[in-house]
């Protein structure tokens, strides 16, 4: 089995790439891209097949889905461009003659009116026009989301604008782990999981917060409106304030909250549980 792996030189991809390895599959069957070579050279040191990959040169998507059964296509970080990028790739793919597509899209991206789900569910709609077999890994929030923060709730509380909507919460590993299982096996042709893992409320994630650092850390709620500023104050752009302060109503809304239980089946293990992944993070700050 061929299996490609785009998005490798970035955090969920090269972990895609590790998970497969960890579950026996050969490296020379694994084949990871990505612009930064650099960042997975290792990779190549121990029989991975690392060949650049640029969403936006088609000539690098050719040559590496070329004999590929499976190519393992993580969603682009560019928010506003990701869909043409994801384009190439697809067309790329049924110019190989590619096995299956497996995409990392988000929860409910056919329903929700999430401003960050409108390129994965037009990347979606596109897959299945393309008659490609497909698997599209729904993934939640990454518990890492909100470790990078914890200097930041220390000095100033957890704000957002969730009200008491739950997120579900897994790591990058656990939702590599499950790509990996997805992309080395069969039975997941046209499939669409809902992952996620432990589901908080932003009140209870800043609980969580104080427990593992000792310091009194409490939520504050505000309106979207105010969130939005809040997050062009420290620097967002404004396009990308809004979209973020937009996943906050969508917390509130319920769209992140995945209750499945996919993401523990593939993996068939719990996720890693969020006060775990926090101490970790707290205690290497």
């Amino acid at each position: 089995m061929s299996i490609v792996v785009t998005g490798a030189t970035g955090q969920l991809g090269r972990l895609i790439v590790e998970s497969l390895l960890e579950r026996g599959v050969p490296a020379s069957e694994i084949t990871a891209g990505g612009r930064a070579l650099e960042r997975i050279a290792d990779l190549a040191d121990r029989g991975v097949t690392v060949v650049p990959i640029d969403y936006t040169d088609t000539a690098t998507l050719d040559a590496a889905f070329a004999g590929a059964d499976v190519v393992v296509l993580v969603s682009s970080s560019e928010v506003g461009q990701r869909f043409a990028q994801h384009t190439n790739a697809i067309a790329a793919a049924v110019r190989a003659g590619v096995g299956r597509l497996v995409y990392t899209s988000i929860p409910k991206a056919t329903e929700t009116p999430m401003l960050l789900a409108s390129e994965h569910k037009a990347t979606e709609d596109s897959i299945v026009a393309s008659g490609l077999p497909y698997t599209f890994l729904r993934n939640a929030w990454y518990t890492e989301n909100y470790t990078p923060q914890i200097p930041g709730y220390l000095e100033h509380g957890v704000v957002g604008a969730a009200g008491e909507g739950r997120v579900s919460l897994a790591t990058r590993a656990d939702y590599a782990a499950a790509a990996a299982v997805v992309a080395s096996t069969s039975g997941h042709e046209n499939a669409i999981y809902e992952l996620g893992g432990e589901s908080l409320t932003l009140t209870e994630l800043a609980a969580v917060v104080a427990d593992v650092t000792g310091s009194d850390v409490a939520y504050t709620d505000v309106s979207e409106e105010a969130l939005n500023g809040i997050l062009v104050g420290v620097g967002f752009p404004g396009p990308v304030a809004a979209v973020f302060a937009d996943v906050d109503t969508r917390i509130k809304a319920g769209d992140l909250h995945v209750t499945s239980g996919h993401l523990e089946s593939l993996i068939g293990r719990p996720t890693t549980p969020v006060r775990e992944t926090f101490a970790a993070a707290a205690a290497s700050a």
